[in-house]
């Protein structure tokens, strides 16, 4: 059984591998396909591996979409917002040091998560009800104090505003995957065209060891985590906003933080299922999909999965991030940046339709506007804060 587990483990490893390298392919993805096949060609396959697969891929998928994010900027629904210090560090040749931060937050999350998970468990089950009714006000309280401490208040409320009536729109239009095109615009797209129409090019890459403080950051994400990892329509992005929130950091301690914050999210939402029987994450509803409720035993067996693919998956990390820093130069960047974003477009309307592309178009103008303005770009993620408020009082 041991050695099964384990060959399900690497598996899942290998297929994160290619999630996460490839913009725009999402476990979400993988997943639908798996549940679907369950019935047909894994029909005598134990259920047990392929949920360790998924298990497996969900995690190694969120060390490993960091590396397009920053090197080429473009965002997965959970890490459009390491591009905005990511890209920066790029441009100063500091990309490789960028992605290792992330890597850093995402394998000590891995470890808190072992030892939080199961008194985390036996709390959320006791006060989730409560936490629910007050979401709200934790959200709006923290939307307030992200603008609040921009110099530039009206324009961080306006950006934070604006940005949210566009997710309004597009969440509540009948297009499959609105997310994909709705982020893509408004942190991939939006910036690779910035970075074309400007020519910019990326200098040498130094490959040093990460330098940062990483208590404060992983204080701000184990506080965080836990409201977005067992509360519905909140994912990494908010998690690390809230984080940021409560434990202010600069670049580098931010970067460590979404990486954290994205790790503990997808490691809680399995602890979620076996609290209060919830889905956070396409990850957990295919899990459930394919077994039902999820004992204790089954989640012992879950975290010794995300212990193992979180270790290889933070030295394959460095190994490739190594690469990609060592080739970046010998590549035209602008010629890249156009490929990246002929890929994306054709991904959008793949999975999105013509009216995914239609809001990628759209999202894509609105981040070229907001780039243009002195404020953090972290505002832009009022797409999603503000439906997530409105969905908790009641609008």
């Amino acid at each position: 059984m041991l050695i099964e587990i384990l060959i399900s483990i690497l598996i899942g490893v290998a297929f994160g591998l290619v999630t996460g390298l490839l913009p725009g392919i999402h476990i979400n993805l993988i997943g639908a396909i798996l549940v679907s096949l369950s019935a047909g060609i894994f029909l005598n396959l134990n259920p047990l591996f392929l949920i360790i697969f998924i298990a497996s891929m969900a995690i190694a998928h969120t060390f490993f979409d960091f590396i397009p994010s920053i090197f080429l900027g473009c965002p997965d629904t959970e890490t459009q917002l390491s591009i905005l210090p990511g890209h920066q560090m790029l441009k100063e040749g500091n990309g490789y040091e960028a992605v290792m931060l992330t890597a850093y937050g995402g394998i000590s999350a891995v470890f808190i998560l072992l030892i939080i998970s199961f008194p985390l468990a036996i709390l959320i089950s006791q006060i989730y009800e409560s936490l629910h009714s007050v979401m709200a006000f934790i959200l709006i309280g923290a939307s307030f104090i992200l603008v609040f401490i921009e110099k530039r208040k009206l324009t961080a409320l306006f950006v934070f505003v604006l940005s949210g009536i566009l997710g309004l729109c597009v969440l509540n239009l009948e297009v499959k995957e609105p997310l994909l095109p709705l982020l893509t615009g408004l942190f991939g797209s939006s910036m690779l065209i910035t970075s074309i129409k400007n020519k910019i090019q990326i200098p040498s890459q130094q490959i040093t060891k990460p330098k940062t403080n990483l208590l404060r950051p992983l204080i701000g994400a184990v506080v965080a985590s836990p409201l977005c990892g067992f509360l519905p329509g909140l994912g990494g992005g908010q998690s690390a906003i809230l984080a940021n929130t409560i434990s202010r950091t600069e670049n580098k301690g931010f970067l460590v933080l979404v990486g954290a914050t994205n790790i503990l999210v997808m490691g809680l939402s399995f602890v979620s299922l076996y609290a209060i029987s919830k889905t956070r994450t396409g990850a957990a509803v295919a899990i459930q999909e394919l077994i039902g409720t999820v004992s204790w035993k089954l989640l012992v067996i879950l975290l010794f999965a995300v212990l193992i693919s979180g270790i290889i998956s933070f030295f394959l990390t460095g190994f490739l991030t190594k690469k990609f820093a060592q080739k970046i130069t010998k590549i035209n960047y602008t010629l890249l940046s156009e490929g990246t974003l002929i890929f994306l477009s054709v991904i959008v309307l793949i999975f999105s339709g013509l009216l995914g592309f239609l809001i990628l178009i759209a999202s894509t103008f609105t981040g070229i506007y907001f780039n243009s303005l002195p404020v953090k770009k972290t505002h832009m993620m009022g797409c999603l804060l503000v439906p997530t408020i409105l969905y908790y009082v009641g609008i």
